[in-house]
């Protein structure tokens, strides 16, 4: 059996369901591990055979606990099998979806001493009855700026699980 260490820097939770669902799609040969890097766990890289981060962007920034992490373990990000997805409510619209296309990803490469081998860009939720006054009221004014969703009574996904899927392939061949 194949070890997974998943490792997550979420917001509301989106992140770790994309990574359930990538658990589900890499089947019963995989064992996967979800671990929360805010925690600045110490892990020992060489116990997996794949690793996955997945950060999503919260105002416009991923937190800085991920820049402290990689940091913190960049040698042994470079010595393994490491892929990178950032989860955004930008990636809702075509065209800003991908590694290459994507400007948080872009503004990750830029700020970040470490290139994942592997990358992918997915769009998050928007989940305003679970959000406080305040994020509520700057995600409002955001998703009005950007042409989005602006009923704060409604919860919308945007993660295009069928991209999560290929993905998951991706990573299993990695």
């Amino acid at each position: 059996m194949k070890k997974v260490l998943f490792l997550h820097s979420s917001n509301d939770g989106q992140t770790i369901k994309i990574f359930k669902h990538i658990e589900k799609q890499l089947g019963s040969e995989y064992q996967c591990k979800v671990i929360d890097l805010h925690q600045s766990p110490n892990i020992d890289f060489s116990l997996y055979d794949r690793i996955l981060i997945g950060a999503a962007v919260r105002y416009g920034h991923l937190n800085k606990k991920l820049y402290q992490f990689i940091g913190q373990n960049r040698k042994q990000l470079d010595e393994s099998k490491v892929g990178f997805f950032c989860v955004n409510l930008t990636a809702r619209k075509e065209g800003k979806n991908t590694p290459e296309t994507s400007a948080y990803m872009k503004k990750f490469l830029l700020k970040s001493p470490w290139v994942p081998k592997l990358q992918a860009v997915f769009a998050g939720a928007l989940r305003y009855p679970r959000y406080n006054l305040l994020d509520r009221t700057m995600i409002k004014l955001i998703m009005k700026l950007t042409g989005g969703e602006t009923d704060t009574s409604k919860e919308v996904e945007y993660t295009n699980w069928e991209k999560v899927s290929e993905f998951s392939v991706e990573f299993k061949q990695f």
